[in-house]
């Protein structure tokens, strides 16, 4: 991990230099007065606001007679958008394999469609919300295939060679935004960006 991040990491991982860099993130403060509200004394409070600078989350304003330290917001930021960064790096890439249909997707997807669906039909309707959209999915893939106004009935046969209960997966689909029912007796495939994840 990159020593500069490390060492901000570090400085943070203290409770009590988490209390101060609270009550400096909105307005500047002397170490008295940081000491004050943290019922400590100034020498332990100017350590942590050392260790802080030097991690450059701090900075400090003279204002006669006093020093004051204010947090540096930017600095903050910048280490959370490192620290993701750092994080997605190592993160491990997503594997892809076919599902039932041989579409290439990813692995959890498969997995769940291998799961459910057996020789081209859904053993049962998933409680998990995570599966359910893997299996509406591929439902809207496969039964909406097209972006145009579908019947009810010819959704119905589409659904039924599937599942017997038709009823529950047009609702479903509706529901989790895979289509839509601009009018009744009709529903429409929603926009594939559109769809959840």
């Amino acid at each position: 991990m990159d020593p500069e991040l490390l060492q901000a990491l570090k400085a943070l991982s203290d409770a009590t230099r988490l209390r101060i860099v609270g009550l400096i993130a909105g307005r500047r403060m002397a170490v008295e007065e940081l000491a004050a509200a943290l019922d400590l004394t100034s020498p332990t409070v100017a350590h942590h606001l050392k260790r802080l600078r030097e991690a450059g989350l701090v900075e400090a304003s003279p204002r006669h007679p006093y020093v004051e330290y204010s947090l540096r917001v930017e600095r903050l930021a910048e280490l959370g958008r490192r620290l993701d960064e750092a994080t997605r790096s190592h993160a491990e890439p997503e594997t892809r394999r076919a599902g039932p249909d041989g579409v290439d997707r990813p692995a959890f997807d498969a997995k769940v469609l291998a799961s459910f669906i057996h020789d081209g039909r859904l053993a049962t309707i998933p409680t998990q919300e995570k599966k359910r959209l893997v299996i509406l999915r591929y439902l809207a893939e496969t039964c909406l295939p097209e972006p145009r106004e579908y019947p009810e009935r010819e959704l119905n046969q589409a659904l039924a060679l599937v599942h017997p209960d038709v009823a529950a997966l047009r609702r479903h689909l509706v529901d989790s935004g895979f289509a839509e029912r601009p009018r009744p007796g009709v529903y429409v495939p929603r926009p594939r960006e559109t769809w959840p994840t």
